[in-house]
């Protein structure tokens, strides 16, 4: 269902900050944030997994947060950041988490991937060096179907040491 409604009564446009970039979007203040990601500004990482907010398929960042867009109502994300997997990086150039990811073949089916990049991510970005355990506890409520839990996790590790990587090569000498 997407989130549009008739001109006759269509309530003012909603502004979005979404990958650094602002977008008015025509949207009911109570769509879901992931409808309007997906339909309006046709941003394919967030999956539609349960409804729910319990799978994680839909989990993208506000203000550096993990947030389920699915539970999210566009209004919420009004004058917030908002990063999708698009948002970390391109395909030329992936993110270290995307590319972590990339490395370690962390995807059977792929469905449940936005969610766990961006769940490591949001964790690496307030704590760039998790223990493994950490991790763990982080990517528990997110679901995977398919069984790549060994890879995802070799991921999310990957990811520790790319980012320090990254950090150490932007880091004045």
């Amino acid at each position: 269902m997407g989130s549009s409604v008739t001109p006759s009564n269509a309530p003012p446009p909603i502004r979005l900050t979404v990958n650094g970039c602002a977008h008015d979007v025509p949207a009911a203040p109570d769509t879901a944030l992931l409808h309007v990601l997906r339909n309006d500004l046709e941003l394919n990482g967030p999956k539609y997994g349960c409804g729910l907010g319990e799978c994680g398929a839909c989990t993208v960042l506000i203000d550096g947060v993990a947030a389920r867009s699915c539970v999210i109502p566009v209004r919420a994300a009004q004058g917030r950041a908002v990063t999708t997997l698009e948002g970390l990086g391109t395909r030329q150039h992936p993110g270290p988490t995307q590319q972590a990811f990339i490395d370690c073949q962390a995807a059977q089916c792929g469905y449940c991937l936005n969610g766990m990049i961006m769940t490591v991510e949001a964790l690496l970005r307030r704590d760039p060096c998790p223990t493994e355990q950490v991790l763990r506890s982080e990517l528990h409520h997110n679901l995977c179907r398919c069984g790549t839990h060994v890879e995802i996790m070799q991921a999310a590790l990957r990811a520790v040491q790319l980012r320090a990587a990254r950090a150490a090569e932007d880091s004045p000498r």
